[in-house]
């Protein structure tokens, strides 16, 4: 499992890029806190923070 460290940052986020695996074509920059990290974990499907919003999506 990889080990994130949410610390280092000083709003507790961290970049996360979506790189298509076949073309490595970079589709987006978002970013992921500590519970949207859980929550990929959990679900297996990328789960992401909106700073708008203040909530996963």
């Amino acid at each position: 499992m990889v080990k994130l460290d949410f610390s280092k940052s000083s709003d507790g986020l961290i970049p996360a890029i979506a790189q298509d695996c076949k073309t490595g074509e970079i589709l987006m920059l978002a970013y992921i806190n500590e519970e949207a990290w859980a929550e990929t974990l959990k679900s297996g499907c990328a789960t992401y923070w909106t700073r708008s919003r203040k909530k996963l999506w």
